[in-house]
């Protein structure tokens, strides 16, 4: 399902093999020509570059016509998001809303609430001022995106907090954030891997493991009490 969303809503068919770290990264190539009737089917736009015989329609992959094509679909990838945030079954059919639910439902059964009590943390860290929550993966992008809408936290997770490290991994992520926020900042770092715990402490941030469901339990118990 979640290559379903990234395919049919988020062009994953056009971005996965130039997949970026942020939804940001090419917007100083979009020109920002209106989309409303815009045809992304129709525009020439290949990812892989595009065989010989359409490549006078393509454009050169890395060229100033391919880039703003580029552009325009992580342009439009953000407004689908912004747009569905807090109401992903608005990009599925009713069949297809139906077996979301029950599908996260049975995850929540099978994982003892995994998700819920997570979110009861991650809730609590939004509703602080001048807090906000953050999310590297290892997942490319465009899947990230449609995993997040589908898991319910498009409203927890802005698509400007959302970095993906397939590319250039946690730590140079982990470097990113620190430029976008600064330095006089707190962060705190949460996983349940070796890589963002050692990014962590290459940059003296805490680092809450998360190893099993008492994990999550305890941190939301160290939010409450401020702990954290």
């Amino acid at each position: 399902m979640i290559f379903e969303v990234a395919d049919t809503h988020l062009f994953f068919n056009d971005l996965e093999e130039c997949d970026q770290v942020h939804v940001e990264d090419v917007a100083s190539d979009d020109n920002g020509q209106d989309l409303s009737n815009y045809s992304f089917s129709t525009d020439g736009f290949s990812g892989s570059g595009g065989s010989g015989s359409h490549g006078s329609s393509v454009g050169v992959q890395g060229g100033v016509d391919w880039m703003r094509k580029l552009a325009f679909r992580y342009r439009k990838v953000r407004e689908i998001y912004d747009k569905h945030k807090s109401n992903v079954g608005g990009l599925l059919s009713p069949q297809r809303k139906e077996a979301l639910q029950r599908l996260r439902a049975e995850i929540e059964v099978l994982t003892d609430s995994w998700l819920g009590t997570a979110l009861k943390s991650l809730l609590l860290i939004q509703s602080r001022k001048n807090c906000v929550n953050v999310l590297i993966t290892t997942t490319q992008l465009v899947p990230a995106l449609a995993k997040v809408l589908l898991y319910g936290l498009g409203e927890i997770f802005p698509i400007e907090n959302i970095y993906s490290a397939t590319k250039i991994g946690k730590e140079s992520c982990f470097e990113r954030i620190v430029s976008r926020f600064g330095k006089k900042v707190t962060y705190v770092v949460i996983g349940d891997g070796r890589d963002e715990e050692i990014a962590a402490k290459q940059h003296n941030m805490p680092f809450w493991r998360i190893t099993n469901h008492g994990d999550l339990v305890s941190l939301h118990q160290a939010l409450e009490l401020d702990f954290l």
